[in-house]
């Protein structure tokens, strides 16, 4: 198959132009499909989570997942172009900081309600700001300044009932400093991947992360010669079933995602990302008998309406993200 534009490193990175074609709504129901996947991962990640070891989990999500991509990449006959770099540091470095991403969201997930770790995740996009100021020194004007400042806002809102001086010191706390502290690190990744977009495909960013993932989360084994609960285990059958599906979720979920980008452009994608809350509250209510707290809810929806002020703004000024998120992979995936 030919490279559409936006997956040139010549072409623009984010120009409609670069659209397979454009078919709105299938892109979004393609995206609303990745959003369920993902949750579908994250339910079964929390299952695991209570046998199994976070490096392992972080392991199988990687190793499962890459069979996925390496089809869809197969089947668009880019397998060959897909290994071939000339920024393997690039890449190295964008897995460093994903891997760390996925072992503190995942932390988050298991320790925490699905809602509340859910909510603490869609920091990610403000961080984003902040880094893309402080890195790569891009200009940010007073109204996306406001939506980051009332954003954060919303997050400590989120986080206020799990790190109030009861709390301190709880898993909950713990959950919930991961949380942010996976949002920031997904930051860090998509600074990558924006550096990345500016002369690489989008097949090879994804194929790179996810064969780099799963060697980098091998690295986590020795942790359990030292700390016995994180050590690896083998898992029994039912389990193991979970690991997979965990994996061919995360897989098929970025899949999905990466294919809606094709058919619609950020400014319209990017706000169904939120309808992963939906998922959290239904799941978390159905499997795991958990209400969230009025303050979660205010401060998602705070945090929501930030974010899609944010994508707005950034689709008014030109600034569209479209390969970048097609590049990309959401923090607890």
């Amino acid at each position: 198959m030919a490279r559409n534009s936006a997956d040139s490193p010549s072409g623009p990175a984010g120009s409609t132009a670069g659209l397979t074609s454009h078919a709105p709504l299938l892109g979004i129901s393609l995206k609303l499909a990745s959003t369920l996947v993902f949750s579908v991962m994250v339910v079964a990640l929390k299952k695991a989570s209570e046998t199994v070891p976070i490096g392992e989990i972080v392991f199988a999500r990687n190793f499962f997942g890459l069979w996925p991509v390496l089809i869809m990449v197969a089947v668009r006959g880019e397998l060959k172009i897909a290994f071939y770099t000339k920024h393997p540091l690039g890449h190295i470095g964008r897995s460093g900081v994903g891997i760390m991403a996925m072992l503190f969201s995942f932390t988050s997930f298991s320790l925490l309600p699905l809602p509340d770790a859910t909510a603490i995740g869609f920091a990610t996009p403000l961080f984003v700001i902040v880094l893309a100021f402080f890195v790569l020194k891009e200009t940010i004007r007073v109204y996306r300044w406001s939506a980051v400042g009332i954003g954060f806002l919303g997050i400590l809102i989120i986080l206020s009932p799990h790190l109030g001086k009861s709390e301190l010191g709880s898993s909950q706390a713990l959950g919930a400093l991961c949380g942010a502290i996976a949002a920031c690190f997904s930051a860090f990744a998509m600074m990558f991947v924006r550096k990345l977009c500016e002369f690489e495909r989008t097949a090879t960013i994804v194929t790179w992360f996810s064969g780099m993932a799963t060697l980098l989360s091998l690295l986590t084994i020795p942790v359990g010669w030292f700390w016995a609960e994180q050590a690896w285990i083998v898992p029994d059958a039912k389990t193991a079933g979970i690991l997979v599906l965990l994996g061919l979720c995360g897989g098929v979920g970025q899949i999905l995602m990466t294919q809606s980008y094709r058919y619609a452009d950020a400014s319209t994608i990017a706000p169904f990302d939120y309808t992963n809350m939906i998922w959290a509250i239904l799941f978390g209510w159905l499997l795991f008998n958990e209400v969230p707290m009025i303050e979660v809810l205010a401060g998602a929806a705070i945090v929501i309406a930030a974010g899609i002020f944010v994508i707005y703004r950034e689709h008014k000024l030109g600034l569209d993200r479209t390969k970048v998120r097609r590049a990309s992979s959401p923090s607890k995936s």
